[in-house]
């Protein structure tokens, strides 16, 4: 009895196990052959950079397996393309015409396009990854509506720039609640409980204090927003709601920060790899799920085998991350 309670009694602890030298080599042939296929090889360096740092992380001795192949994310990256080399040859044109006004109209034009187009993209992005994200062979998945996404990111976005960016909290955490609320892992599902006027406050105390303590505030802020973002996404199992910790210290972080500043610094950019390895094992070693989550209960339940990378690829042209 007292084994079969420690399903329930006991916290999850995640581990990142991948190795600076089994990285640096992946990711050093990457760039080689990114370079000399003049960046076509790009969608499967992404994909085998993203396959080792799922399969280096684990929960109770089980790895999280990605299953997109470069094939999708290659299709996804002709999508995206296409659509970015016609809004730049729009825009070329406008900015060639003798005609100013047209000329600025083209330029709104373009970035108005640029902006109604990210709500879909995060969409897709979202379900993409989710979908072909898994552990002990089941499967994560997204349920959200691409309309429903779109028009709360417009209305957020709107409402950011008429408050010249103080509504920006509150946005980020209105999105980031409409994911996780409408994300799966078989029969768990997760919310986000936090609150946009934490997240402001924490943003506004950094801003100010950043440069009063000449950037040592950083170590706070880091630990804070972390804190911030665990301890407020849940999960939830037959009814009960199961949450996450932060666990790491100021001190800590200090050592991480510095670490990854001198190695950086001292071999020129070189040991990228080396400080990647140690942010994720890093960021594992320090987050825990809390008591409470059975996952020999975890059931199986059927996905959506999307396969259409388009999203993924196109955040990863602007160079914005995931949630």
């Amino acid at each position: 009895m007292e084994g079969f309670s420690g399903l329930f009694s006991d916290k999850k602890q995640f581990n990142y196990f991948g190795k600076g030298s089994e990285f640096a080599l992946i990711f050093f042939k990457n760039i080689f052959l990114t370079i000399i296929t003049l960046g076509i090889y790009y969608p499967w360096a992404k994909v085998e950079l993203l396959q080792y740092h799922y399969k280096s992380t684990e929960i109770e001795k089980n790895s999280f397996v990605f299953h997109g192949t470069g094939k999708e994310v290659f299709n996804g990256f002709l999508k995206v393309y296409a659509v970015v080399f016609l809004f730049y040859a729009f825009l070329f044109y406008g900015a060639f015409t003798d005609n100013p006004k047209f000329t600025g109209i083209t330029v709104a034009v373009f970035y108005l396009l640029l902006i109604l187009l990210i709500p879909f993209a995060i969409h897709g992005a979202v379900k993409y990854r989710s979908s072909k994200s898994s552990w002990k062979g089941i499967h994560f998945s997204y349920l959200g509506d691409k309309m429903e996404l779109f028009w709360k990111c417009i209305i957020g976005t709107l409402l950011t720039i008429l408050t010249l960016g103080i509504y920006g909290a509150w946005f980020s955490v209105d999105l980031r609640k409409y994911i996780f609320s409408h994300l799966r892992f078989g029969n768990l599902s997760f919310d986000f409980e936090g609150k946009g006027d934490t997240l402001f406050w924490i943003n506004l105390k950094f801003f100010f204090l950043f440069y009063l303590t000449l950037g040592i505030y950083t170590i706070w802020y880091i630990k804070e927003l972390y804190s911030y973002y665990a301890e407020n996404t849940k999960i939830t199992q037959n009814g009960r709601n199961i949450g996450f910790n932060f666990t790491a210290k100021a001190g800590d972080i200090f050592e991480l920060l510095v670490v990854n500043f001198l190695l950086a610094v001292l071999t020129l950019g070189l040991a990228t790899p080396w400080i990647i390895v140690r942010t994720q094992t890093f960021i594992f070693r320090f987050i825990e799920i809390e008591e409470g989550l059975n996952t020999d209960s975890i059931q199986k339940i059927n996905y959506d085998n999307y396969s259409d990378a388009s999203g993924d690829s196109f955040l990863d042209f602007l160079e914005l991350d995931l949630l």
